[in-house]
This record gives structure tokens, sequence and C-alpha cells, in this order.
């Protein structure tokens, strides 16, 4: 058994505080996804920072251009439920929805689901070698069990995926990431720049530095259009995507952003100014390098983008 400590946050700079404190330290929010690493001992806290009480990073609030600003332990089922994200992000919402189960949303909250890890099969599994768990042991992957893995932005090192619903929707929605540092410094950091590609550091997996604390996600003012999340599994519910896609089209609006086929929510915006969703998911899919288990999300993107652009999908 490890020994862990632990101290509950009073200030958002606080946290950022205790968390360059002590080594090893973690935050914890909702703990969907920390503790069940923590029980496999692939992530191994010595120090959790409770910021469950922070004051105000559980509410939603109106941004003076007209947007929202949503506090980093906002659960994932009350941000699905609030009314102006279902008027006016609802392909968040609906994104939300798709994830997980009832119980998981409820304690789930939105900086955990931004930083959520993958569910590739090797990082899960301690006797295997990997790059993002243990860096410099290997892909087991690559030439591995790799059905669900990633299909663009890979590398020779690790070819895992990004497994959040949520995050798709953000970054068709180009949020932003609010954060504080230790000295009190903060910053937002566009959706698009939070997340990072494998390279040949798997193990760094957004931009974050070290201490900065997520307090918030804001979204912009709403565009309208048509809003839709779509996303394919192997069963109906509680199941990570194959692919997903989440879709703003209407006259002279068209934004697509796809989950489950890179180490990022990948979005190319050079294919929205495409007509057809061959001509954009070919653009999308430039440089894909598949596997032959995981090659048919080629054909998937294709379909799924196809049944969204024609309405086929809510």
């Amino acid at each position: 058994m490890r020994a862990v400590t632990y101290e509950r946050a009073t200030s958002a700079q606080g946290a950022a505080q205790a968390s360059v404190g002590h080594k090893g330290a973690k935050f914890i929010g909702g703990g969907t996804n920390l503790l069940d690493l923590a029980k496999l001992e692939i992530e191994t806290p010595s120090h959790l920072v409770d910021v469950t009480r922070v004051p105000g990073l559980d509410r939603i609030a109106p941004t003076p251009d007209g947007g929202l600003r949503i506090g980093a332990t906002v659960r994932n089922a009350e941000l699905a439920a609030d009314p102006r994200v279902r008027r006016d992000y609802a392909v968040l919402s609906r994104a939300l929805l798709s994830g997980a189960s009832a119980q998981l949303r409820n304690k789930a909250t939105t900086a955990g689901n931004l930083l959520q890890r993958t569910r590739c099969l090797y990082f899960y599994d301690t006797t295997k070698p990997c790059n993002k768990r243990v860096p410099g042991s290997g892909c087991s992957a690559i030439g591995g069990l790799n059905r669900t893995l990633a299909i663009v932005g890979v590398s020779d090192d690790c070819i895992a995926h990004h497994p959040s619903d949520m995050a798709v929707a953000m970054r068709v929605l180009d949020a932003g990431v609010e954060t504080v540092m230790p000295d009190g410094a903060t910053r937002t950091i566009p959706i698009a720049d939070f997340h990072t590609l494998p390279g040949k550091t798997p193990w760094i997996e957004t931009t974050l530095k070290p201490g900065e604390f997520i307090t918030a996600v804001t979204l912009p003012k709403p565009v309208g259009g048509r809003q839709s999340y779509t996303k394919v599994r192997d069963r109906a519910s509680y199941a990570f995507a194959l692919v997903s896609v989440a879709a703003i089209t209407g006259p002279g609006l068209q934004r697509f952003a796809f989950g489950s086929i890179a180490h990022k929510p990948w979005r190319v915006e050079d294919a929205e100014r495409l007509k057809g969703a061959d001509a954009i998911a070919d653009r999308v899919l430039t440089g894909a390098r598949s596997t032959d288990q995981n090659r048919f999300k080629i054909a998937l993107v294709h379909r799924t983008l196809d049944a969204t652009m024609r309405g086929e999908t809510a």
C-alpha cells in the first residue's frame, strides 16, 4: 500500500501552489479517471489536492462578450442539463450525454474530462511496454491490439487516442481553457493548442506547465446553426467512440471536429471550406497511418460525416 497525503484547497492559486509544494501531487475533483488509474498503479500520486471546495469553480456564468464560463468542477450532468448550454451549445450537451453513464456524469468534472487519459489497452496493462506510461519503454500497441486507436497525428512512439466526447465538442466550439499558475499568473489556452500530439514524447499530453491549474473553460458567443454530435461505437451505451463527429452547420457555416481518431480532438479548419463529405473527410485524413485492425476507421469517418451532413444523425 502506498502512503498518500491529502489536503483541501481553498483557492485556485492555493491549489496550484499545493501541487508544486509536494512532489507527485495530483489534483482531484470527481476522481473518475484518476482513482481508477491509481488502483492499477498507473498513476501513483503521493499527495492529493482536493479542489472541489474552491469557491466559484462549480459555477456556469455568462461572459461579457455573450459566451459562457464553465467552472472547472462543474459536473458533466449539470453542464449537459444547463438551459443555456442546451439552447446555444447543443453540440456540447449532446456530446456529454453520449459519454459514460449517468452515475459517472454526476461525478465527472469539466477539467477532469479534458484531462482524462487514453483507453489504450497497453496503457492500462502494466506488464506491457508503453511509452506513455514509462517513457522510452516502447509501444506495444504498434503491432499489437490497436483496433480502437488513432489513425492521424500518430508517431513511431505512440498511436494512442484521446477518449473524451466533451473535448471534441469544445474543439468545434473554439473553447478556451483558463488557468492559474502557482505565482498567481493566469492565461487562456485555446482548446486547439491545449492537447498535444505524441511525437517523441507521448507522456506529455497537454501544454499545461508544472503546477498550472485549470479554473474554467470559456465558450465564445453562440454561432447558431444546426448542432449535432454523432458517436459510432460498438454498443449503444457506456462505450467509447470508434469515431465521433461534432458538427455545426448552417448558411455560410460549416465546422467539424472528430473524436477517437487522434491523440487529441481532431479538427482541420482548411477542410471546412470544401464542399461534400468525401472531400472534407479526405482532407481531414491527410497523412493517415492506419493499421490492419483500424483501417476501417478511414471509411467510417467518411460515412459518419456524410450521414451527419445529410442530417441523418442527431
